[in-house]
């Protein structure tokens, strides 16, 4: 087994929508696993999307490798940025609809008929705009750059582990800092583990008793928690469950 601990340090903002309280975007100080098996490269997106989600198969064939990646859990205080944002646009005139905003194109001003918008096409026809599930205005809560968090990459074989990757909805540059960490397993019963875990890629022979739920999506963490069953101590001192993985069968 092959150990990794990774420090990422934030170059630039970064922001996760993590928690969405009224107009309110906030960013949770962590990093779930998910999106760090995608931003290291082991997970590979597909180009083209037609909005389906592809964890089963794209984390499942990490585990077929034997290649793991635990969330990353911020150390110190962290620090954050509030920015407000609107959507806008540059248009020389614009309106806010429901769910829309509306703009002159270069064949003519867009028109409201009741509750909906409508913009003259080159045919001569004329579009209505549907309104979409995005944000008009708001605040976002973001990760202040220098901030760092830690995570620990697992594998059966040696891996490379990446120099630079990249975070989050505006895909903000980290650094990444690794090292290789000896380590023992050992079975000594009850073990309080402070990084953060995600439950779902426990092993059947991990057992948690009390714990500090963390609900973000896609699927909620949990830090402080006690765990029973076969462990690893890694040589900086940190306690981790053995046989992770990426629990996606339970994923529909």
């Amino acid at each position: 087994m092959f150990i990794y601990r990774c420090d990422i340090t934030l170059q630039e903002a970064t922001f996760f929508s993590s928690r969405e309280i009224g107009s309110l975007y906030g960013t949770e100080p962590l990093i779930g696993n998910y999106a760090l098996a995608y931003a290291f490269g082991y997970a590979q997106s597909r180009y083209h999307n037609d909005g389906g989600i592809t964890y089963k198969e794209d984390l499942g064939r990490l585990n077929e490798a034997g290649l793991y990646i635990t969330p990353a859990s911020f150390v110190d205080s962290p620090r954050f940025l509030l920015r407000t944002f609107n959507a806008q646009t540059d248009a020389y005139w614009s309106a806010y609809g429901a769910g829309v905003v509306v703009g002159r194109t270069e064949f003519g001003w867009s028109e409201r008929r009741g509750q909906h918008w409508y913009t003259l096409e080159p045919n001569g026809t004329q579009r209505r705009h549907n309104p979409t599930n995005r944000p008009q205005e708001g605040r976002i809560r973001m990760l202040a750059a220098e901030n760092w968090a830690c995570a620990y990459v697992l594998s059966t074989s040696e891996i490379v582990i990446p120099r630079y990757i990249r975070l989050g909805k505006f895909m903000s540059k980290a650094r990444v800092e690794s090292r290789r960490l000896a380590h023992d397993t050992l079975d000594i019963g009850e073990q309080v583990i402070t990084h953060l875990l995600n439950p779902a890629d426990l092993s059947s022979d991990s057992q948690m008793s009390i714990f500090d739920l963390v609900n973000v999506p896609p699927v909620p963490l949990v830090r402080n928690a006690r765990v029973t069953g076969r462990l690893l101590k890694l040589e900086d001192g940190v306690f981790l469950p053995a046989a992770m993985h990426f629990g996606v069968e339970h994923l529909p």
